[in-house]
């Protein structure tokens, strides 16, 4: 049976989550603009559509077309050019994708020159909610929300998995959104605590549930392994205090974003500088402080290896929790096998600890989808390329086809759903049929970074452990998510005014958070730090995301 890795990462490991990263970490800021001046009729740029296109069935262009798209190259995924998957989707759809590729180590960079210069090619993946906001002024980028009506998968499981109040959110200040993203049947934090399971229940008797319980086990560990600092991140500190973040009230980490969060009124509030947050940094700082938390871990650069470093360290038995994802947890374990051996530890991804703001994780998310070069928009083949890419990233059937391939030839499909590879076939990162003959990401292209974006619970699952699978189980039974952040799109000059601001103040926090954690500044100049980011105008910046949520209350409710 098919199991392993983690939800929804499907590349992740060690490459996928430096982008994510990136992705994640980016300011939401939204802007304002003429998008493109008119709205294409799509309908009569027909040339290779099909007059019959409906949810849940295969597209086929009526003729040859070929749609030009964005790929992040990996440096441990190269691209081949015998990779079976793209053969395979021009058979199925009569579509030809021709890749425009961009290295991994500045893909957020290269993309926005590419777009900004229209060169851009047709589809562009790999977008998180807020980074289209500053393609949106100059009309580089299709408003999708004019469009879906062309998009029945879309619309179909929007509707089915009850997100369509979250796509709302997505529109920026005109009233319109410009990407349409990975859609989730069901939302956990893919990054949390991965644990040696079999030591904290020796040690301290069970898992943790609580930080302050994290804190106490710690301890204990640290009295039995003298020479071990137990608890590490691997990815600058930026995932641990994210998903920490929400359980003490606050924001933090890949999940800053604007650094906006509401207050005790009606008024956004900076999270950076509330109690909340103060309270976050001062908890890490007494870890560090007391030898509990690896400060290599949150300063050594992440340079796409993501937690690499850390599984040498659990490997060597110098920790013992750290942050992770479902992959990351098979990435330890397999470092364990071959020090500790297999079946002599435990390792196992629990839910985000609570805190004093309760059992809180992050709000229901998407996964990145997608933006449309607006050159599309002139082509003649734009009803049969938006038909393609909803079938494409919303099309149950190509979604399992872009994750395990070929039924009958890669994989079997039994009647209960229950999804195996096929003998001669492997998928290492997820730990499935290891090294049993050709990898299907590896070798043949599947399973990389395009399966990722929009999945259902069973196909989340069927490339899951068991231990992932109870995962999600416990965190959507004993958790809470919070509620979404409230946006705020800028308009254009708005925008123009906050990027100048939001940079350096945000630059201030990270400096100052992480100085305050390794504790190179005390405690108490907390409140001066405050006054350095006002002096930076974090006034002026709020008073920008006070008026832009004003407006956008106003328009939308």
């Amino acid at each position: 049976m098919a199991t392993a890795h983690p939800f929804p990462l499907g590349p992740t490991r060690r490459g996928f989550v430096g982008l994510t990263a990136a992705g994640l970490g980016a300011l939401t800021l939204a802007s304002c603009g003429s998008g493109s001046e008119e709205k294409a009729d799509a309908s009569t740029q027909d040339v290779g559509a099909m007059d019959d296109y409906a949810a849940d069935m295969q597209f086929t262009a009526t003729e040859p077309i070929q749609i030009s798209m964005l790929w992040t190259d990996w440096p441990d995924v190269p691209v081949e050019k015998t990779w079976r998957i793209f053969e395979h989707i021009k058979e199925l759809t009569n579509v030809e994708l021709t890749l425009t590729h961009i290295p991994f180590s500045d893909a957020i960079e290269k993309r926005s020159l590419l777009i900004s210069a229209g060169d851009a090619p047709t589809l562009i993946p790999l977008v998180y909610t807020g980074e289209e906001a500053a393609f949106v002024s100059s009309g580089a980028v299709v408003p999708m929300s004019d469009y879906v009506d062309k998009m029945p998968n879309f619309q179909k499981y929007v509707k089915e998995w009850d997100l369509a109040e979250m796509v709302e959110k997505l529109r920026q200040a005109d009233g319109k959104y410009y990407m349409t993203p990975g859609l989730q049947e069901v939302s956990v934090p893919v990054f949390s605590l991965v644990l040696r399971k079999d030591v904290f229940e020796e040690v301290a008797g069970s898992v943790p549930e609580t930080w302050d319980e994290v804190r106490e086990a710690l301890v204990l560990i640290k009295e039995k392994h003298p020479d071990s600092v137990p608890l590490a991140d691997g990815f600058e500190g930026q995932s641990m205090l994210n998903y920490a973040a929400h359980a003490f009230g606050t924001k933090a980490g890949w999940g800053f974003g604007d650094g906006a969060i509401e207050g005790d009124g009606d008024d956004l509030v900076y999270a950076a500088t509330t109690e909340q947050y103060r309270q976050l940094v001062d908890f890490f700082r007494g870890l560090v402080a007391d030898g509990l938390l690896d400060k290599e871990s949150f300063t050594a650069s992440n340079d796409g290896s993501g937690a690499a470093s850390v599984s040498e360290k659990f490997a060597a038995e110098t920790c013992f929790a750290a942050s992770g994802s479902s992959g990351t947890a098979i990435e330890f374990a397999q470092a364990l096998e071959e020090t500790v051996g297999k079946g002599n530890f435990e390792i196992t991804l629990v839910p985000p600890p609570g805190g004093p703001a309760g059992d809180h994780v992050e709000p229901r998310n998407f996964w990145h989808g997608f933006m449309l070069s607006s050159a599309v928009t002139e082509s003649e083949n734009f009803l049969a390329t938006l038909q393609f890419v909803d079938w494409l990233y919303y099309s149950p059937q190509a979604r399992e086809m872009l994750r395990w391939g070929e039924e009958g030839t890669t994989y079997s499909k039994a009647g209960d759903g229950t999804i195996t590879l096929e003998d001669g076939y492997s998928l290492n990162d997820f730990g499935i049929n290891k090294d049993a003959g050709e990898d299907i990401k590896i070798d043949l292209g599947y399973s990389t970074f395009p399966a990722e974006s929009t999945e259902s619970r069973a196909l989340k699952e069927s490339y899951s452990t068991p231990e992932f699978v109870q995962y999600i189980d416990d965190v959507l039974t004993t958790r809470t998510p919070r509620d979404p952040f409230p946006p705020a799109p800028l308009d254009e000059a708005e925008l123009e005014q906050a990027s100048l601001l939001a940079t350096p103040i945000k630059d201030a926090v990270d400096t100052a958070t992480l100085r305050f954690i390794m504790g190179e500044r005390p405690m108490d100049e907390w409140d001066a730090y405050v006054a350095e980011l006002e002096a930076a105008g974090l006034p002026q910046y709020m008073e920008l995301l006070n008026g832009a949520r004003a407006r956008f209350v106003e328009a939308n409710g």
